[in-house]
């Protein structure tokens, strides 16, 4: 399955000037405490993709922007990094929404991660090297359940209708040790989250489906043990032993993942390859919550990435604002603190406009510190929230914000209305105080009297195809802006992107760049 368009990613060792490595300890769900994360030359990581039937919301986001972080430190500290992530296109949640529009599964499926395709990009995410629909692994999970019949890790119900495939989850002594759950909890959440623990003719109410027989308006394929579909859970494992074999170093997701998908995912690799554990760590993030309730489709309380990226929002922004909280906690999403985080976008980047016009050894070296610094909060559980208040305290003794929140406009109340102007992900949102033309932001004055320093107003790009903001002029009644044009647009190489700035701005808009997907 195709993914979508790679970023251009500054080369973090090639703008740092050396390739030392930072010790990565990340958080193990299965032990409950941070460890050390110690892959070999290529880091192998498997996270959890979506299931195709609605668009993505800031959840699926927030759980994505979190893996893309991860890659980075694994990049910035010289791996090879073999991703892989999954497409749930075959599943009931997709077949029910088909069914209800009245549409084709395929079709819906395919839609629906097309726009996934387009959110990701608008991100900056980093595409995964693997990127795997259900459907094309279809033989890998009849190679799989059929391994778990012969060595006897799996059945067949009693059921001359529907001969349905089980997992017998005591093949795996070990099973449970992911979530540490107690058998009520996860009877409580297998029920919940997409098991039948009263299907008659299973041994055990959690033991897990692997194939469902073919039953009227579902698609099947033809396996040694009937035709049928995949249960949701063999269709990561098949996955993940295909293309990063049977032990392997991160497997990811959001938290409500945890049981009983990763639980069981893993279980039916450790019965089918004779392996104790499948992943070294498994990593969850925690759900995106809107006015203090979880973002969830089924109580339509969602916000879409795509609707924030059409009304104008910079994609930096939308980013910045999930890095306000650590990625393990429940985060509460708001109209403000999108808003904060435009404002922060524009601090950074005229700090880094202030220390390109005025570079020197001091400012060198303060941004070398500020790059360690980053780069050890990040590698310590990808503490977002540490490294944004590094980057803070760097931009605010350059900075005075003062001069930037007093201009008309930025008062906080709408993230289109801050000074950090959005860059559009898809279509610019429409202003009528804004023009832009021939490499140039012009804000029209609305009669307020604007005297800022021009040194201190740091503009985000109008355009898709613009970056930072060059030399400022005034002019009657309005404040104009020369635009730089984004480094894609030079034609850099990732190890150039930032050539053109002094060597301390340049240390930080690529650090910003490389470790946390930022544009400044």
């Amino acid at each position: 399955m195709q993914s979508w368009q790679k970023p251009l990613v500054a080369d973090f060792r090639s703008v740092v000037g050396e390739d030392q490595p930072v010790p990565l300890h990340m958080w193990d769900t299965a032990s409950r405490e941070v460890t050390p994360l110690t892959p070999s030359d290529e880091a192998t990581v498997y996270v959890c993709g979506i299931t195709p039937y609605d668009s993505t919301h800031l959840g699926h986001a927030a759980t994505y922007v979190t893996f893309d972080v991860l890659n980075r430190q694994l990049l910035a500290n010289g791996h090879r990094v073999n991703f892989v992530q999954n497409v749930t296109d075959v599943d009931d949640p997709l077949f029910e929404r088909a069914q209800r529009d009245g549409v084709d599964w395929q079709e819906l499926g395919e839609e629906q991660t097309d726009l996934f395709r387009q959110d990701m990009a608008n991100l900056g995410v980093i595409p995964p090297t693997s990127y795997i629909g259900a459907v094309e692994a279809i033989p890998d999970v009849i190679d799989m359940v059929s391994t778990l019949l012969d060595n006897g890790s799996a059945y067949v119900v009693d059921d001359p209708t529907y001969p349905d495939v089980y997992a017998d989850r005591t093949a795996t002594p070990q099973f449970g040790y992911e979530s540490r759950y107690d058998e009520a909890t996860m009877e409580q959440f297998f029920a919940e989250r997409g098991g039948d623990p009263d299907r008659p003719g299973k041994r055990d109410p959690l033991d897990s489906l692997l194939w469902r027989a073919e039953r009227p308006g579902e698609p099947a394929w033809d396996s040694p043990f009937g035709r049928g579909r995949p249960g949701w859970h063999i269709e990561c494992a098949a996955i993940a032993a295909r293309y990063l074999g049977s032990h392997f170093d991160v497997q990811g997701g959001g938290e409500d993942l945890i049981f009983p998908h990763h639980e069981y995912s893993a279980a039916h690799v450790e019965a089918a390859c004779g392996v104790e554990r499948m992943a070294d760590h498994y990593m969850h993030t925690g759900l995106i919550a809107l006015g203090g309730v979880k973002m969830s489709k089924s109580l339509g309380n969602l916000v879409f990435v795509s609707r924030l990226c059409n009304a104008g929002t910079d994609p930096s922004s939308i980013r910045l604002a999930l890095y306000a909280g650590h990625y393990r906690d429940q985060r509460n999403w708001s109209d403000a603190l999108l808003a904060a985080a435009s404002r922060r976008l524009a601090l950074w980047r005229t700090a880094v406009e202030t220390v390109h016009a005025h570079n020197d050894a001091d400012s060198e070296a303060r941004a070398r510190r500020l790059v360690d610094d980053v780069r050890q909060a990040l590698a310590t559980d990808l503490d977002t929230p540490a490294a944004v208040d590094l980057v803070d305290e760097w931009a605010g003794s350059i900075v005075d914000k003062e001069k930037i929140w007093d201009l008309p406009g930025v008062d906080g109340k709408n993230a289109h209305e801050s000074l950090s102007v959005p860059v559009p992900c898809a279509a610019p949102a429409t202003d009528d105080k804004l023009s832009v033309a021939q490499g140039k932001i012009t804000i029209l004055d609305d009669g307020k009297d604007s005297e800022a320093d021009a040194k201190s107003v740091e503009l985000a790009s109008a355009t898709a195809g613009t970056q930072r903001c060059g030399a400022h002029s005034h002019a009657s009644g309005e404040l104009t802006v020369d635009l730089l044009p984004a480094p894609h647009q030079r034609g850099d190489a990732p190890s150039a992107l930032y050539s053109h700035l002094s060597p301390a701005a340049a240390l930080v808009a690529g650090c910003v760049d490389a470790l946390l997907g930022l544009k400044l």
